[in-house]
């Protein structure tokens, strides 16, 4: 007897030590969530692109989800109204109708205009584009307490950008085909081809960035003969891309001299660098470019985060191009809408098991709660401006997204 209640009190000091179990709050799950998505026809910069597929669209219809469509939104990348009511998406004839959806599923960020279909407690998931941003559009999110995620900003579990890395690839492996187009005699180019062939001398290539998009320039530009020469800061991308391509060739850092030299003798340059703190620098001088070869060739891939050229000015479709110092000088911020059903699955195999899982979580505001990676993608919330980068580019307050969702909890 006399030994039970000894160990007895040995549990009972145990427990009143500091190895004790502590009380926690504990996110309770609150069960499947069917979602109305809204998915309007994009009417910004000749946008071709949509975010879901007519099979994305069967997908989540048959897992209980509601996608409204408006009508002619998939012509751009050849999917048609038909393919999508057939999936068991409803049509919608006008933007009053598919903005009735609870969650928006935009390409491009919505215009002052869209801004107006918006109601309060919606959810938004669109590009944001940085560069371009203007207050008034930020203003009028907050004003109808809209919660907005930008999907650049919205990263996978290992920390990685998946819809930028999928549409950087794209544009990757475009920029060559456009580079070869700008470079042919009937569109005024220099009148070369892409590469090499025997006896002649390879096209030179400077690509400015050693990011995804760079890699995928690269080893276009590299299976086709021409000869690159890629910078960048960051010496752990230059040596990431060289073993990624398995090929020896030129890499530096962006030192002013040494790259103004490569310029002059370049016959492609492809500005490809990633924003840093919201906004893209330029390593390009105007002088830089003026002293280039005429008829060269400049693509800016940074435009949307506002250029690494400094002579660039932001193009379209419609009009791609223009001269300045007698140098070609391509700017369209969404190439990847050159090869819209390309781009259109690919964002489709993002979004849909992402949808899927919010759902599966309890909503797309469970979803932000209870992973951070996906978080990292609101910049508004219920008239909140949550994005530093956003906050420091208007000189606006913001508040942590992870405070206003502990206060929710």
């Amino acid at each position: 007897m006399a030994s039970t209640e000894k160990k007895r009190s040995g549990f009972e000091a145990l427990a009143k030590t500091s190895l004790s179990p502590q009380e926690q709050l504990v996110k309770v799950k609150t069960g499947k969530r069917s979602f109305f998505i809204g998915l309007p026809r994009e009417t910004a910069l000749q946008e071709n692109r949509i975010s879901l597929t007519p099979d994305a669209v069967a997908l989540l219809a048959s897992n209980g989800h509601e996608v409204w469509v408006e009508t002619k939104a998939g012509a751009g990348s050849k999917f048609s109204d038909k393919q999508y009511s057939e999936a068991g998406a409803k049509i919608a004839y006008s933007p009053q109708e598919v903005y009735k959806a609870d969650i928006i599923l935009k390409i491009e960020p919505p215009t002052i205009d869209e801004m107006e279909h918006f109601k309060p407690g919606q959810m938004l998931i669109s590009a944001l584009q940085m560069g371009y941003l203007q207050e008034d559009r930020i203003q009028a999110l907050l004003k109808k307490r809209v919660t907005s995620l930008a999907y650049e900003f919205i990263e996978d579990k290992v920390g990685g950008i998946p819809i930028v890395r999928a549409m950087s690839e794209i544009a990757g492996s475009t920029v060559m085909l456009i580079a070869a187009e700008y470079l042919s005699t009937v569109k005024g180019g220099k009148g070369i081809i892409l590469g090499g062939i025997t006896g002649v001398p390879p096209t030179k290539v400077v690509i400015i960035g050693a990011g995804t998009v760079a890699e995928y320039s690269a080893r276009a530009a590299l299976s086709l003969g021409a000869e690159i020469q890629v910078f960048d800061n960051h010496l752990y991308k230059l040596r990431r891309i060289k073993h990624t391509l398995g090929h020896q060739f030129y890499t530096s850092t962006i030192d002013t001299v040494t790259l103004s030299e490569s310029l002059k003798n370049a016959d492609v340059v492809i500005g490809a660098l990633r924003a840093e703190k919201g906004r893209v620098r330029h390593v390009v001088s105007e002088e830089m470019v003026s002293q280039m070869k005429p008829d060269s060739l400049i693509i800016d891939l940074s435009i949307d985060q506002g250029g690494c050229i400094a002579t660039s000015e932001i193009t379209s479709h419609a009009n791609p191009v223009f001269r300045k110092y007698d140098v070609i000088h391509y700017c369209v911020p969404n190439v990847a809408s050159r090869v819209a059903n390309t781009a259109t699955t690919a964002l489709s195999n993002i979004f849909t098991p992402t949808i899927l899982r919010a759902g599966e979580e309890g909503g797309v505001e469970e979803m932000i709660f209870a992973h951070r990676w996906f978080m990292k993608g609101v910049y508004t919330y219920k008239g909140h401006l949550t994005n530093e980068s956003v906050a420091r580019k208007f000189g606006m307050k913001h508040k942590d997204i992870e405070l206003l969702l502990a206060a929710r909890a």
